[in-house]
């Protein structure tokens, strides 16, 4: 029996949907772009400042870490950190920490005297006490006497990082791996890159033509020992290559985890579509370093797991790689920033949203930037009926709580009805419901959702021309 209590419950994946009965589609939703969050401009940053990862810290202040670097012949990459009161507007700090052109004025919190960097990624662990020396930690990737693995870094302020211990040898690690700790299992999970040959072939490989880059997860009770790698399990889903994960839990419903994986797909040959395509002269120009630098491009697909080894994704694209600009449509596009903030709504008076970050200009000779997108809270995926009528019927579940409120979207004419029906036939149902609202309460007729509060029951939603995103009971 599903006891879903008080949470946040959504409908991105079938967890809580009986199948058989639900007519109305999954439908997957795309973020908006909005406004230039920060400009890679400083001396030490460039055309491929990536991998930004960042999160809210105690104090409130989020934090946000990324390479800086840019794709000239001798570039050491460094480690930056930014800093944001709202999570909107974002500032350079002059840390004082590393020296760059003979001064200290700068953002720089790791660099080349510390090893060389192809990715860092910082979370604050929840388990140690204030002051503690590993009250940050990172994992990043390095090649020490010859050996690549990735390692932990330990900080006891965010800033000041020292490299401490191996996690694991077995992976590939060249994008931005990640790790978090999920209360609920009491572990802590580490999501790296790897490669494997194609679905029907045995071995793990790194033919950088041929085999599919891809995501591993391995837990830790202490982020000492670790288990094994082992894939994302994507059920009967197309074996294509996926190139960053950014693995981490859904804070509003935490008992979920969510990733945005960049999807790699490098063609054959120079064809008509790319001459045709935005940065031709720019393309042809990588290409002498490396062919798929210009035959590759990359998009982004969302995916959701509720326990960190099983993940539902939608083949479609969450992130396109959009109209063509000049720099745009190249391997480097749609990389999300590990992170996400609810934000004020775009418009006045209209709900929070969320936040999400990516940046662009990768490999353009020119400054990256980093943009913020938006998304409806919850807004990933919906079950969506058109103008023909459709329901959502749920699979048997307990609740706690005496009202119900969801997440959902109609058109003036669109409706829901809800109705939630006990095992042993009783019922109540609501009136209709019309409106666009993250977060509204459901007035019940004939009862109130109290009647049938720790019952075995099921939801039947009713609707057409509408979405349905999440719900919770209170």
């Amino acid at each position: 029996m599903i006891n879903i209590g008080k949470r946040r419950e959504v409908f991105w994946d079938d967890y809580l949907t009986d199948t058989q009965k639900t007519t109305a589609e999954k439908r997957l939703h795309e973020p908006v772009r909005r406004e230039l969050a920060l400009l890679h401009d400083e001396p030490w940053e460039g055309d491929c400042c990536d991998y930004h990862n960042f999160f809210r810290d105690d104090d409130g202040r989020y934090r946000m870490y990324y390479l800086g670097w840019s794709f000239v012949p001798g570039f050491k990459i460094k480690v930056c950190c930014a800093e944001s009161a709202d999570g909107i507007s974002w500032t350079k700090p002059k840390l004082g920490l590393r020296t760059f052109g003979g001064s200290k004025d700068n953002n720089i919190i790791l660099d080349e005297t510390d090893g060389t960097f192809d990715n860092f990624m910082v979370f604050r662990d929840p388990n140690q006490p204030e002051g503690s020396d590993e009250l940050y930690k990172a994992v990043a990737s390095q090649t020490l006497d010859g050996v690549n693995a990735l390692w932990c870094y330990i900080s006891p302020d965010g800033y000041r990082f020292t490299r401490d211990r191996e996690i694991t040898r077995l992976g590939m690690f060249d994008t931005l791996n990640t790790a978090f700790w999920d209360r609920h299992s009491g572990r802590y999970f580490a999501y790296i890159r790897g490669f494997h040959k194609r679905r029907g072939e045995e071995g793990l490989a790194a033919d950088f033509s041929v085999d599919v880059r891809d995501i591993r997860v391995l837990t830790s009770p202490d982020f000492r020992v670790w288990t094994e790698p082992s894939l994302l399990d994507f059920g009967e889903g197309e074996d294509y290559p996926l190139y960053t994960n950014v693995a981490q839990v859904y804070e509003r419903a935490d008992h979920i985890f969510v990733g945005f994986p960049s999807r790699y797909v490098e063609r054959p040959s120079w064809n008509g579509s790319f001459e045709r395509l935005c940065g031709r002269e720019k393309r042809l120009e990588r290409m002498k370093s490396s062919p798929r630098y210009g035959l590759t491009v990359t998009d982004c697909v969302f995916m959701c797991s509720r326990d960190g080894f099983s993940w539902y994704r939608p083949d479609e694209a969450f992130m396109r790689p959009g109209p063509e600009e000049p720099y745009n449509w190249v391997y480097g596009d749609c990389y999300p920033a590990r992170g996400l903030v609810v934000s004020p709504g775009s418009y006045p008076g209209t709900d929070d949203e969320l936040s999400i970050f990516s940046f662009t200009n990768h490999w353009s000779g020119t400054p990256a930037q980093l943009w913020r997108n938006t998304i409806r809270l919850d807004g990933f995926i919906s079950r969506h009926s058109g103008y023909k009528e459709s329901m959502v019927v749920t699979k048997p579940f307990v609740y706690d709580g005496s009202a119900l409120r969801i997440n959902f979207s109609t058109s003036a004419r669109g409706y829901m009805y809800f109705t939630l029906r006990a095992s042993d036939g009783a019922s109540v149902s609501s009136g209709e419901i019309f409106g666009d609202k993250t977060d509204r309460i459901v007035d019940f007729e004939n009862g109130s959702p109290a009647d049938l509060r720790g019952r075995e029951a099921v939801m039947e939603i009713r609707m057409s021309d509408a979405d349905i995103y999440s719900f919770r009971f209170e």
